[in-house]
């Protein structure tokens, strides 16, 4: 594929066998646009990064090829979408007729508000994001399950007794994630620290670099991070800093074998290949669609690094397990007058 500027569009199609036959949805269900008979199901992403970032983007990207491949669409990506730009590049794709646009982060929410009433036959999908209307839902992964895991992995291995959380920026996706670290390092170890920043850009290598190495001189030990194309970085900082990390979307064990444990494995091209096999059938709903450790395909660990303890690893599996089985599981509740949530054991 030739690469392309952001302001310009790149097309794919396979060629499909059958003609699309519409249809409209029950009247309990929200109305999925689908395309024309005889036309090509388009879909279309937004992307705030690069393709290329071995991270969140590149698994934004892989996911509407994958549904290409699964559903003979034509699909259209445009990368490093600004946050200026953003109801431009909507409204460009819409206006093109793609059947479902994949707003790529949380921080496209307030542009898919501004705009998706302007286009009712087009479904926007905001993927972290927290909204839901008539041609709008939203696809979450439940991050906090398993940053718990990776929060019991770090805490046992800590020996400053702190730990760190860094992030592109703060939004109800990145503080589940950064809520579900604290609970799981509190449940080895109560007294625990962990140092929150938000570095407010995903992709700024420096900006990433910078944030690392003071969170190591204020005494981290470990680093849990989400970032784009700043994520290996901050990974090989760590490294340098003899401290240990977790990768983060991919599994990223390889960009720093020395420091990173495991990772937080989110497989977004599945999950948006799922949404747009839903939109192609007709049968997508205008609501949140969270998909948690239930759906191993989609969030799990990653593969572990040799210096995690046999023992260390057994209670992440373990734990991993009881989530699974709703033997743990993620309350609402208060903390500090804020809402948030908290795990809950089931009494035997």
């Amino acid at each position: 594929m030739a690469v392309l500027n952001r302001r310009q569009f790149l097309y794919s199609s396979v060629a499909f066998s059958t003609s699309l036959l519409l249809k409209a949805c029950s009247s309990n269900q929200t109305t999925t646009p689908t395309a024309a008979s005889g036309e090509k199901f388009k879909i279309a992403i937004a992307l705030p990064g690069t393709i290329t970032d071995k991270a969140w983007n590149q698994s934004g990207y892989e996911g509407v090829n994958l549904a290409k491949q699964k559903l003979g669409a034509e699909v259209n990506f445009v990368e490093k979408v600004a946050q200026a730009d953003q109801a431009e590049t909507l409204g460009d794709f819409a206006r093109r007729g793609y059947n479902i646009i994949f707003a790529h982060g949380g921080q496209f929410d307030a542009s898919v508000e501004q705009i998706a009433a302007q286009f009712p036959n087009t479904f926007f999908v905001c993927v972290n994001g927290n909204l839901k209307g008539e041609n709008i839902a939203a696809l979450r992964i439940d991050h906090l399950q398993v940053s718990y895991l990776c929060g019991i992995i770090g805490a046992s291995l800590t020996k400053s007794n702190k730990m760190a959380y860094i992030a592109g920026e703060k939004f109800p996706a990145t503080e589940d994630e950064l809520r579900g670290f604290e609970l799981g390092a509190k449940s080895v170890k109560p007294n625990i620290q962990i140092l929150p920043t938000f570095t407010g850009d995903w992709n700024d290598v420096a900006k990433g670099k910078e944030a690392t190495l003071a969170l190591i001189s204020a005494g981290a030990d470990v680093i849990y991070q989400w970032l784009d194309n700043s994520s290996p970085a901050v990974l090989q900082t760590a490294a340098d800093k003899g401290v240990y990390a977790f990768g983060n979307t991919k599994d990223q064990l390889e960009v720093a074998p020395k420091a990173v444990l495991t990772s937080a494995v989110k497989r977004m091209d599945l999950a948006i290949a799922y949404l747009a096999e839903l939109a192609k059938q007709k049968q997508l709903k205008g609501q949140i669609y969270t998909i948690g450790l239930e759906r191993p395909d989609i969030l799990n660990l990653g593969n572990f690094n040799e210096i995690v303890p046999a023992a260390v690893k057994q209670k992440a599996l373990n734990t991993k397990q009881e989530i699974v089985d709703k033997k743990i599981t993620f309350e609402s509740c208060k903390d500090g007058n804020k809402d948030t949530r908290c795990a809950k054991k089931a009494t035997v």
